[in-house]
């Protein structure tokens, strides 16, 4: 007898489970009306909010100040970055002595000449400097390896 009951049930379950399947296809979406853009942009603006900034307007440039002070290096070395606002002195004392250099921000870095030569001063890490004895450190600025400082 049991085997009548799941024989009759058996078209009604293929029956919903095509429904189902059918169902869950992929469908076409419906056209949407396009909206003119002046209609999108008073729908979404508020009343006194400035307009949206343009998609080709470019990010405000990245603060070094958070750099300034002085940052110690290897036997009596150190480099000194002054100013502020985006517009900076860096001074380096090396075993021939001090000297300082106007630097700019470029792409997330300090640029500045130093004997016809652009140097970059960059974030970095002790190991990242390339010397030995700020290895350990961990807030460290690095012009190339080799000439990095570091704060304590």
């Amino acid at each position: 007898m049991q085997t009548m009951t799941s024989r009759a049930a058996l078209p009604i379950t293929a029956f919903a489970c095509t429904l189902l399947i059918a169902s869950c296809g992929d469908r076409a979406p419906r056209a949407a009306r396009p909206v003119p853009e002046s209609e999108v942009e008073s729908a979404t603006a508020k009343p006194g909010a400035a307009a949206p900034a343009s998609p080709t307007a470019t990010a405000p440039p990245r603060s070094f100040d958070r750099w300034l002070g002085q940052w110690i290096g290897v036997e009596g070395t150190f480099l000194r970055l002054a100013g502020g606002n985006g517009t900076y002195e860096v001074t380096i004392q090396d075993l021939d002595g001090p000297r300082t250099f106007s630097a700019t921000a470029v792409d997330g870095k300090l640029q500045f000449e130093r004997d016809g030569v652009r140097e970059t001063l960059r974030e970095t890490n002790g190991v990242e400097t390339g010397m030995k004895w700020l290895a350990e450190k961990s807030n460290c600025l690095t012009i190339r390896p080799g000439e990095g400082f570091c704060r304590p």
